[in-house]
């Protein structure tokens, strides 16, 4: 295997289980703080920009890290890695911890800040690509 194509695996992974750590930080605050006074929605957009931080710290952190080029095959493929280890992380938590199956866990998200939820997922997979791209 090459050496870029060893970094980009760590550095996708590496970049998922920051912003997974981030998210479970910030879940443990969210769910038995500020849930049970706002409500899950405003709870979710209130931890939003938090996360939108934690994804553009750890994206940087992961370029630097593993000197990923301004190349956009590596930097894609370690942002949509990351993004399927996050998806795969979520319907995990969803199905085996929550005991809900997949269609129950997506019928129940809050629409609004499911919504933007999975806008974060997006930008969540792109922000590799765009710091190097534009930055």
């Amino acid at each position: 295997m090459s050496n870029l194509f060893t970094r980009t695996m760590r550095a996708g992974i590496t970049y998922f289980a920051l912003v997974f750590a981030a998210g479970f930080v910030l879940g443990s605050i969210r769910v038995p703080f500020l849930e049970p006074r706002l409500g899950e929605r405003l709870a979710e957009l209130i931890e939003l920009p938090f996360m939108f931080v934690a994804i553009l710290v750890s994206a940087r952190f992961v370029i630097r890290r593993f000197s990923l080029p301004a190349n956009v095959r590596a930097c894609a493929v370690a942002g949509f890695l990351a993004l399927g280890l996050m998806v795969a992380a979520e319907v995990l938590l969803a199905v085996v911890i929550q005991d809900q199956t997949l269609g129950e866990y997506v019928a129940n998200r809050d629409p609004v800040s499911g919504s933007i939820y999975l806008a974060m997922l997006g930008i969540f997979a792109a922000m590799p690509l765009v710091l190097t791209q534009f930055a």
